[in-house]
């Protein structure tokens, strides 16, 4: 492939397939920035190769996906950092740290705002651009009419919202909920597990779509005054957090200098530098592969009970819902033959 976007780096080789990548044996490590019906697919083949993998979130489009990045991480060892970096950010580590630590008591209620779910893809076909291979683009997925809303030309500054079609991505519930609901997880100390109740929201006792953890607290997809943000209430208080905004009540919560000898979270700085050092030590980042799988999980079994519109009971350490065979069927979805995995 010719390299023609990338001016002063022009230099650089461009592959049109991406395996041709994985075969060289200078490159240690990968960073997935596709769509998200991608990830999956790519990841498993770095993971083969050899290469260490930086993997944008949401990990993956689906649940079996997903875990299928994490087996075939540890079977080949590698070190593998989801991109939900507001992790080393330290408004998020702040209130996480105050939270584990019972600043706010103990947390009931969770309102998370981050955009609806997706919909079905239903654009109309346009002429596919010259130099646009549309089947590459799709990969794994079943052929579909292209529409420059998928994949607008690089010329052009705007955001594809291929992101917006169940096809292609999970909707602003796992685009803004990858980030938004793993500070959730962080903060409860669930990142080995989560919910297990999902319940679409039924015009009655839920207006919201709400999940339930085992521990009783209660999670809600709603808006709110803050958009693409958290706000917890706890016994003794709350804190509203996004990005670069932390709100506390005790108000001299924001500032609290946690302790040492508290329960601190891993810290990070910087998210790529996490990920570099991490690779020099062969040890787990801030956001191992498990981390982004468990997040990613909760906002895709939320797609599915709003897809189902009925309650879910979901099984996080079976990774199954409760006697519902068709809301399992949705765990995961076919790839095309050249692009299976292990699922």
């Amino acid at each position: 492939a010719e390299n023609t976007q990338l001016g002063a780096y022009a230099d650089i080789p461009v592959f049109s397939d991406f395996r041709e990548l994985l075969a060289r044996k200078d490159i240690d490590a990968v960073v997935i920035a596709s769509p998200d019906h991608w990830h999956a697919a790519m990841a498993v083949r770095a993971a083969e190769a050899g290469k260490d993998i930086y993997c944008e979130k949401p990990l993956s489009l689906t649940v079996k996906e997903g875990r299928a990045m994490v087996e075939a991480t540890r079977k080949h060892n590698r070190v593998f950092q989801t991109g939900s970096m507001q992790r080393s950010w330290p408004e998020f580590r702040q209130t996480a740290e105050l939270i584990r630590n019972g600043y706010i008591g103990e947390v009931k209620r969770i309102k998370v705002n981050v955009g609806p779910p997706p919909t079905a893809y239903n654009l109309a076909a346009e002429p596919i651009p010259e130099g646009l291979n549309w089947t590459a683009w799709l990969g794994p997925n079943a052929p579909v009419a292209f529409n420059s809303e998928l994949a607008p030309p690089l010329s052009k500054d705007v955001f594809p919202n291929w992101r917006n079609y169940k096809e292609f991505g999970g909707g602003m519930v796992t685009d803004w909920g990858a980030h938004m609901f793993d500070i959730v997880q962080w903060s409860l100390d669930m990142d080995s597990s989560g919910p297990v109740d999902v319940i679409p929201p039924d015009g009655n006792e839920h207006p919201f779509l709400t999940y339930r953890y085992d521990n009783g607290i209660v999670m809600t997809h709603e808006k709110w005054e803050w958009n693409n943000a958290i706000h917890f209430i706890g016994t003794e208080g709350e804190i509203k957090v996004q990005r670069k905004k932390l709100e506390t009540t005790p108000v001299a919560l924001a500032t609290k200098v946690i302790g040492e000898a508290e329960k601190r979270v891993y810290k990070s700085e910087n998210h790529y530098k996490d990920f570099l050092e991490a690779m020099r030590k062969r040890s787990k980042p801030i956001c191992d592969v498990e981390i982004g799988h468990r997040t990613a999980s909760v906002c895709n079994i939320g797609n599915i009970a709003y897809q189902l519109k009925r309650p879910l009971q979901w099984n996080p350490k079976k990774e199954q819902f409760k006697k519902d065979a068709e809301a399992n069927a949705l765990l995961g979805r076919p790839l095309l033959n050249d692009w299976a995995i292990n699922i």
